[in-house]
């Protein structure tokens, strides 16, 4: 199983993050504006505690069950997929080849030299590459990504699919899957991103992910350990509610007065430091020194308010994200659901898109 796989039939995105599993599908249409996607189908389900550690799969069967039921949610009859492993499981190193090597060649030789990038022994690893394009230091020269992942991350997401009667076509990178859903943002974008430095915070339950693109492409990418789940668990202790009763409350209101000033407040600060904490480690790491927009991502964006907040403490212009804004909807979703979860379908939509590269 590659990292990295050719021309599939149509596949589920699927996103298996910490706290759920996102299911996405999607279609393609060419017409005279030409080609447009359609949103087929799509579920969020929530995993049981400790299923997942950090974005590790710990327990095969909770996942594998919880996909089952993501599926039947969906109402869905597609049985291939593409999943994700984050950027903290993967090494990846971009290498100049001669252009004049064909794939098997390239291939022999990635795997002569890959232990030189690798720290851990060959066969405890899933290797992959693809060629990314010339080569600025020669024309002569192709340059090709180098991709790997410990085994046991690949091989948990293939046999967790395996227990819901999915076939895995597709084991992807987080960060990859972020870059092709942005393609479905940058028409939103100042000159279509071109030349722009763009920060994606995607902010989860427990992790935060800062993705920053230069002219559309990743060029960074960092994790931290910071999520909804302070807010969640706050919620729980201020007011004595379960996980269950302070999540559904978190969603859907109902909170004592002093909530808002207290609680989320609190945590809207916080979520801007993480922010502006994650930005300034891009600008440490990079010779870049500004950002020119701010895409807020993952299920915190749909805090209230939280892109005004961030836009005028940060002075840098911010939006939420929403990769499923210029698609059509089929008759199996239901339109407003899907735009409540749309900021957290980022790397859904962007495995889902895998079907038509």
């Amino acid at each position: 199983m590659g990292l990295f796989s050719r021309k599939k039939p149509v596949m589920l995105g699927l996103d298996i993050s910490s706290t759920a599993v996102k299911l996405l599908e999607l279609s393609q249409h060419s017409g005279r504006g030409g080609v447009r996607y359609r949103v087929e189908s799509y579920a969020v389900e929530p995993l049981p505690p400790n299923a997942m550690v950090e974005k590790n799969i710990a327990d095969v069967e909770a996942v594998g069950d919880t996909i089952a039921k993501t599926v039947r949610r969906a109402g869905t009859r597609t049985k291939h997929a593409a999943v994700a492993v984050s950027g903290s499981a993967v090494i990846t190193k971009v290498l100049s080849m001669p252009a004049s090597m064909s794939e098997r060649e390239m291939e022999a030789q990635i795997e002569l030299e890959a232990d030189q990038y690798i720290p851990y022994p060959l066969e405890e690893v899933n290797l992959d590459f693809q060629i990314i394009g010339p080569s600025e230091k020669s024309p002569e020269m192709v340059d090709v990504l180098l991709a790997a992942s410990r085994s046991e991350n690949v091989e948990a997401r293939v046999e967790a699919l395996e227990l819901a009667g999915l076939i895995c076509e597709v084991v992807d990178v987080e960060a990859y899957a972020m870059e092709r859903a942005c393609g479905q943002l940058a028409e939103q974008w100042p000159n279509a991103g071109d030349d722009l430095v763009v920060a994606v915070a995607d902010i989860g339950a427990t992790t935060t992910t800062l993705d920053v693109l230069y002219d559309n492409r990743v060029i960074y990418t960092r994790e931290q350990n910071f999520g909804g789940r302070q807010l969640t668990e706050e919620i729980q202790r201020r007011y004595g509610l379960s996980v269950e009763e302070a999540g559904m409350a978190k969603r859907q209101g109902g909170l004592p007065d002093n909530y808002i000033p207290e609680v989320l407040d609190p945590f809207r600060e916080a979520m801007v430091q993480q922010v502006n904490r994650s930005i300034q480690f891009f600008y440490s790491a990079s010779s870049h020194n500004a950002v020119d927009l701010v895409v807020l991502a993952g299920g915190c964006a749909s805090v209230p308010g939280i892109d005004d907040l961030v836009q005028e403490r940060l002075g840098i212009e911010t939006m939420i994200a929403n990769p499923l804004a210029n698609m059509s909807v089929g008759p199996r979703v239901k339109p407003q659901a899907l735009s409540n979860d749309a900021p957290a379908m980022m790397i859904a939509c962007g495995l889902a898109l895998r079907s038509f590269d």
